[in-house]
């Protein structure tokens, strides 16, 4: 999923998207939420309209960037009491406001209120984070239950958090089972730890997972990552990295990344990547050019850099879902996951 935490992907247009052949993007609601604002998007007929955007729409519940990026942020049963990093006004989020938040946005999929933890920590905050987040999950999945169309078609997905530890990353599997979602995503990973730990800990909660619901990596974004966790049973992911290295001139391609604002590229009058299909290849524009947009900080650089990492990362899944549907997913990798970076 690409990400359009604002309601947009930075630089691309809707149909931009559709052309890089992406299906689903994430929004986020705590963002949404404090600007422009719930009624606002409410108003304008839901987030769909409002970007212009036609096809499905996950929205992450604010958790993280709650934790992240707060100030003054206070954790209780009752949900998270925080300053906004915008404005400085106090705000109280219940796990019930946030999911009448992501109803009125209009999200396909929702996402319950949890905490992201930190690496690294103490087990006994983690055990404690761990109890809210269950609370606030069996609050959500009530409120989310009482909907007034409980037949619209949306899916609510549970969270798995606890940490770096494997007893209470099972535990919460288990407590979110005991519930039942229409998916179930994985929490804080990807959040400072060392690689080996952060696949340690995606492998041994995938274990309990039941195989026949969605599984979502929550923030994993690497291409060589994507082929570990897809190996490991992982369904989703989503990342800011296609869009957030674009903007440092960075284009990812088959043989890793290309840095295209360095000299090296001043007289290279080759494509991206010879055979990619995106806008920026198929109409042209070479490493040289887009080099020089990129350091004369013109924005059509970014623009043109982000179109070929989104559309790379979606010719990338789409390989993938061929390779499983084939039968032939660990041959794929072991031909193209020793070129990722």
């Amino acid at each position: 999923m690409p990400v359009g935490t604002q309601a947009t992907v930075k630089t691309l247009s809707a149909q931009e998207l559709l052309d890089c052949r992406s299906q689903i993007i994430l929004s986020n609601a705590y963002h949404l939420y404090l600007r422009p604002g719930t009624e606002v998007i409410k108003q304008a007929g839901g987030l769909h309209k409002f970007m212009g955007w036609k096809g499905p729409i996950l929205t992450d519940s604010g958790g993280f960037q709650v934790f992240s990026l707060a100030v003054l942020r206070k954790l209780s049963e009752k949900g998270v009491d925080f300053q906004s990093h915008i404005d400085g006004s106090r705000h109280l989020l219940t796990p019930e406001d946030i999911i009448r938040i992501q109803l009125d946005l209009g999200s396909d999929v929702l996402m319950p209120l949890d905490e992201c933890v930190r690496y690294p920590a103490e087990r006994d905050y983690t055990r404690e984070s761990l109890r809210l987040t269950d609370i606030w999950a069996r609050r959500s999945k009530e409120a989310f239950a009482k909907r007034e169309n409980p037949d619209d078609g949306r899916l609510l997905f549970g969270i798995v958090q606890g940490g770096t530890y494997l007893d209470l990353r099972k535990q919460a599997v288990e407590q979110l089972l005991e519930l039942g979602f229409s998916g179930y995503a994985l929490g804080g990973i990807s959040v400072g730890e060392p690689e080996a730990l952060k696949f340690e800990v995606l492998e041994h909660s995938l274990q309990f997972l039941p195989k026949e619901k969605p599984r979502y990596a929550m923030g994993i974004g690497t291409p060589g990552d994507i082929l570990k966790a897809v190996e490991a049973g992982v369904d989703m992911f989503d990342c800011v990295m296609p869009t957030r290295h674009a903007r440092n001139g960075t284009a990812f391609v088959r043989g890793g990344k290309l840095v295209l604002r360095n000299a090296s590229y001043a007289k290279d009058c080759r494509l991206i990547e010879q055979g990619c299909g995106c806008f920026a290849c198929r109409n042209n524009y070479t490493r040289a050019y887009i080099r020089h947009l990129i350091n004369a900080d013109e924005l059509l650089g970014i623009r043109l850099v982000s179109l070929h990492n989104v559309y790379f990362y979606a010719k990338l899944m789409e390989k993938i879902r061929a390779a499983i549907q084939k039968d032939n997913f660990l041959e794929l990798k072991k031909q193209q996951g020793g070129t990722y970076v």
